[in-house]
């Protein structure tokens, strides 16, 4: 009997693992496709010895979108701050 109870978990093990492994495979290939897609994306600026903040910024994909952001932070006098792409927003 202790043999089924063994197999009949290790099988459950494995159904579980496979379900986890195909929830973040879903999950990544969507934050990919956000990554590359034109819109509004947000961001988190972080800044080194201020306060942090959140800001959305449209651009034909996320890189695009953050280096308008990262250089009108500049421009703004905020040189110890960086935008961290957080995903796309609706407009």
């Amino acid at each position: 009997m202790s043999a089924k109870r063994i197999l009949g978990a290790a099988i459950c093990g494995v159904v579980v693992a496979i379900a986890g492994v195909a929830m973040a495979t879903g999950f990544t290939s969507s934050r990919q496709t956000d990554f590359f897609a034109a819109g509004n994306h947000q961001f988190y600026v972080w800044c080194a010895g201020s306060s942090d903040y959140f800001a959305d910024e449209r651009g034909a994909n996320a890189e695009e979108a953050q280096m308008k952001l990262y250089n009108a932070v500049k421009a703004a006098g905020k040189t110890t701050c960086w935008p961290v792409w957080q995903g796309r927003v609706a407009s």
